[in-house]
């Protein structure tokens, strides 16, 4: 009876490690995705902005400016906001004279 238990025991254990895994790929993917939607929408918001604004005065240049003005400032937003959450999760040290 004792070798179905540790059978049983065992089985749960690879379940529960292999849904773990899926666990982290499935939020590796979904932080893929939103940095990904962070580009394109900050890229499609500043170039219509150029656009508009370039058309309105008859420059056609500010369309392209406009698009990488957006996509830097998403790359800044990107690493504010994923780059603060990292540092959360990182244990912090006790703040002591020793170095």
């Amino acid at each position: 009876m004792s070798d179905h238990g540790d059978d049983a025991v065992t089985r749960a254990r690879e379940k529960a490690q292999k849904q773990a895994a899926a666990r982290g790929r499935a939020q590796g993917l979904e932080v893929g995705w939103t940095v990904f939607s962070y580009l394109l929408a900050g890229m499609a918001a500043y170039g219509g902005i150029g656009w508009l604004i370039g058309r309105a005065v008859h420059v056609p240049l500010l369309f392209p400016v406009g698009m990488l003005v957006g996509l830097g400032i998403s790359i800044g937003y990107i690493i504010h906001r994923f780059g603060r959450q990292h540092a959360e999760m990182r244990p912090r040290k006790e703040m002591t004279g020793d170095r």
